[in-house]
């Protein structure tokens, strides 16, 4: 079953690490650690870069900024290693970092190294040879949604979070954010935006609780057990990590959740397994959470709409990277696609209420 374990790649073109003051670095910070470093990439995610080192016997993994960006908010190391090394503590699945450099004399840009997490990463189909019955596939949906809550229920002052986030106006902020980001990235003329952000503003609920959320809860973030697929040993990417409304969380969890009837071109880009067999719909997954946390789930459609918007506007900032040519990353290429799709299905959830 080794093959099926998340395995780091050779570096992408573009993407190297300076290895003459790396090394040296790394050296000073693990006296007692021998061998040659060699270094992969993990060839997923589309933010934050992150590789595989090995230091003689000793495996680390390293998070640095994109190459090109300049909304150096979105990529700050030095927030997300101080979330994490509090968190770590009181929600395990969350990785155990070691050390922060902010002396960009080292890489170009200020870098964390953590403890690697081993396991199955699923991405967007189930891969060949892997054991997955509909009752194994359900109990992951479940697994899935409780850890989810798992987070929503850590007390981040104890945790000594309290400074990450304002809870007070936390929608009316992120709506007015993420439409300043569209158009501070902003290569095409999509119909859809002015539409959707009427209605988010129109139709925005009061924000009734707070907690820890993560912002980018899906399948592909999470690291399953090699020896049980239904259990989550880890959790991964904290860099939209703060603290808010928990349905923004269940939206954008939502956003990612791709239904077995689903239009086409929402299977053409699923995030993950979501639509097979024995998989919770989406609506399941609010009904669970709901029900297991008391939450009103009455006004969830406004949370998928917003979800899905700014999923899109996420997307144009990474495309507008390539646009711009700060990144040669050929993935990219197609994202305009990808934007338009999931405005299209932020605008229907907003006109039909159904999610």
């Amino acid at each position: 079953m080794s093959n099926l374990l998340d395995h780091p790649a050779p570096i992408r073109p573009g993407e190297e690490l300076n290895l003459v003051k790396l090394e040296p670095y790394l050296r000073r910070q693990f006296p007692g650690e021998a061998g040659e470093l060699v270094i992969r990439q993990f060839p997923s995610g589309h933010s934050n870069l992150t590789y595989s080192l090995s230091l003689g016997a000793k495996e680390l993994v390293l998070r640095r900024p994109p190459f090109g960006s300049k909304v150096k908010s979105a990529h700050d190391m030095s927030r997300e290693f101080r979330v994490l090394s509090k968190l770590h503590s009181v929600y395990p699945p969350a990785p155990e970092v070691l050390l922060y450099c902010e002396d960009e004399a080292v890489i170009g840009v200020p870098f964390y190294v953590m403890k690697p997490i081993h396991g199955f990463i699923l991405r967007k189909r189930v891969p060949p040879g892997l054991d997955f019955p509909e009752e194994k596939v359900r109990q992951l949906s479940e697994s899935f949604v409780d850890n989810l809550i798992r987070l929503h229920h850590v007390d981040y002052a104890a945790a000594g979070l309290s400074d990450l986030g304002k809870p007070e106006g936390y929608l009316e902020r992120q709506v007015r954010g993420w439409t300043e980001r569209y158009h501070g990235s902003k290569t095409h003329d999509y119909l859809e935006v002015e539409k959707i952000v009427a209605w988010t503003q129109e139709h925005m609920p009061s924000t009734r609780g707070a907690s820890l959320i993560h912002n980018d809860y899906k399948y592909d973030n999470v690291v399953l057990d090699s020896n049980d697929i239904t259990a989550i040993v880890g959790v991964l990417d904290w860099e939209m990590c703060t603290i808010g409304d928990p349905l923004t969380d269940l939206g954008t969890t939502l956003a990612y959740w791709v239904d077995a009837t689903d239009p086409e071109e929402l299977q053409t880009n699923r995030w993950g397994p979501t639509n097979v067999p024995g998989s919770f719909t989406r609506a399941e997954v609010v009904h669970r959470y709901a029900q297991k946390t008391g939450s009103d789930p009455s006004q969830i459609a406004f949370y998928l709409a917003f979800a899905r918007f700014k999923l899109a506007v996420i997307v144009q900032q990474i495309y507008y990277r390539y646009h711009q040519g700060l990144t040669k990353d050929e993935r990219f290429a197609s994202m305009p696609d990808i934007v338009q799709m999931l405005l299209r299905a932020s605008l229907d959830t907003a006109q039909t209420g159904q999610i």
